[in-house]
């Protein structure tokens, strides 16, 4: 196993958990990837991933799962209901985005006539260009107005991403379905409710969730399961060799300088794209090129401990803001409004996002700079009074923090199959595919991990 990131340690999991050895090697000198927790005083956040959706039966399944191996000690948490609420940012404040037909209708994020629209949505013909944008899909069926005060900002939230430069087929497929399957998004929603499930379809109750005091439970207690001694850390010259048809060999050089290597009958990588042609070395430059030519979204966190509220409205998910609205953050969530002990009793923990694809630039700004503009949000978009200050700020940079799929995904996963078809035991994970979220993580390492179990034991 290349990397000690979610889908890694994942995959290492449920392969431990049937029995079969397991080594995996990583190049930073901790686990987790991007997942980390970080404690200030009587605050919790996160600098990298702050939730995670229950979007399939296997995330369920696993939160179940470490909650026994780990003792207890990683729990799943999943936000109250009182949290649901999300905000768009339009004009001078944040406003509630419409969750029912009647919020739907006075809302003043859409034009009138895009509301009307809606009626006639069932009754739209389909697409007929499978690389649609997710812009110009969302336009035809729904309006401009939906494009600019929901698909845009959410798609900011989700990508940092542009929603003109993503292709619906393939950054959300789920929503691309109910349009070819059955020819509507309302049609395609009232059938897919209608749909019986089973006992184990309902255990994806798409609620928004975290482990209890942090993420990074998640990966320290599937370490701890798999074993600490088969996690090798602060590695460097990673490189995998095909020694034949059915046998693999990873060298690298451990922190001790000493050059070392396993030999497996599987190599899964998980590392980033941009990663593999060291890694490979063995896969020529034209087989590789659609991987790693993959463009990831920057994205800066900025995590803000306020002691006190001043009485503000902070229950909701958190806000986004609409590019039309020309502001210099993507947007802001309210992480203690949705998990336990993030903030002291009184106080709120926010976390703010900057860059993305669209505003790259804002990475190249100094620390000073950029604890000046969430101050600044603070006041102007939060509504505190000019006398709160915060108790601390934390600043991180991901310089590839979210990978776009966009119109060259398709040559993407076609050349990941290629490549796992002409090597036999070579498995090339990780968010590159499948989707980028920690639900899609957790979904892909299980069926890793199953199909290794199950041609083991063929």
């Amino acid at each position: 196993m290349i990397g000690a990131g979610l889908t890694g340690l994942t995959t290492a999991y449920w392969l431990k958990r049937k029995g079969i050895d397991v080594q995996i090697i990583e190049t930073q000198n901790r686990i987790g990837g991007q997942i980390q927790t970080q404690h200030h005083n009587h605050y919790i956040y996160e600098t990298g991933p702050t939730t995670g959706s229950v979007s399939t039966p296997e995330v369920a399944e696993l939160m179940i799962d470490l909650a026994t191996t780990s003792g207890g000690k990683c729990q799943l948490e999943t936000a109250p209901d009182s949290s649901k609420r999300r905000l768009i940012w339009k004009g001078d404040r944040f406003r509630e985005l419409p969750s029912g037909l009647l919020s739907a209708i006075t809302t003043p994020l859409f034009r009138f006539s895009d509301k009307l629209r809606i009626l006639g949505e069932p009754w739209r013909k389909r697409g007929t260009n499978p690389d649609e944008s997710i812009a110009s899909l969302a336009a035809r069926r729904l309006g401009r107005s939906f494009v600019d005060y929901a698909v845009d900002p959410f798609i900011s939230g989700v990508y940092a991403g542009n929603p003109n430069q993503l292709v619906t087929r393939y950054a959300l497929p789920k929503l691309y379905a109910l349009e070819r399957d059955y020819g509507s998004f309302v049609r395609g929603a009232i059938a897919k409710a209608k749909q019986p499930k089973s006992d184990r379809d309902r255990l994806a109750s798409k609620k928004v969730f975290s482990a209890l005091g942090g993420l990074s439970h998640i990966p320290e207690s599937e370490a701890d399961y798999i074993g600490r001694e088969r996690i090798v850390l602060g590695a460097s010259q990673v490189e995998v060799s095909c020694l034949d048809t059915i046998k693999w060999e990873t060298r690298f050089v451990g922190v001790d300088g000493h050059v070392q290597r396993v030999q497996s009958q599987w190599v899964v990588t998980t590392c980033g794209a941009y990663n593999l042609p060291s890694l490979l070395p063995f896969v020529d430059h034209a087989s590789m090129e659609p991987i790693s030519q993959l463009v990831y979204a920057p994205v800066m966190e900025v995590n803000v401990g306020m002691a006190d509220t001043f009485g503000g409205d902070y229950c909701a998910f958190g806000g986004l803001v609409p590019t039309v609205e020309h502001q210099q953050i993507l947007g802001i969530l309210f992480p203690s409004a949705c998990f336990s002990q993030r903030a002291p009793e009184g106080g709120a923990l926010f976390s703010f996002f900057l860059g993305g694809i669209k505003h790259p630039e804002m990475m190249e700004k100094s620390d000073a700079e950029i604890c000046s503009l969430v101050e600044q949000c603070l006041h102007t978009m939060l509504k505190f009074p000019a006398v709160a200050k915060p108790d601390f700020i934390h600043i991180s940079r991901h310089q590839r923090a979210i990978p776009q799929y966009g119109i060259d995904s398709g040559r993407r996963f076609e050349a990941v199959a290629h490549l796992e078809k002409a090597f036999p035991g070579l498995v090339l994970g990780g968010n590159l595919r499948d989707g980028i979220g920690m639900g899609h993580r957790i979904t892909q390492a299980t069926t890793i991990a199953n199909n290794i179990i199950n041609s083991i034991n063929r």
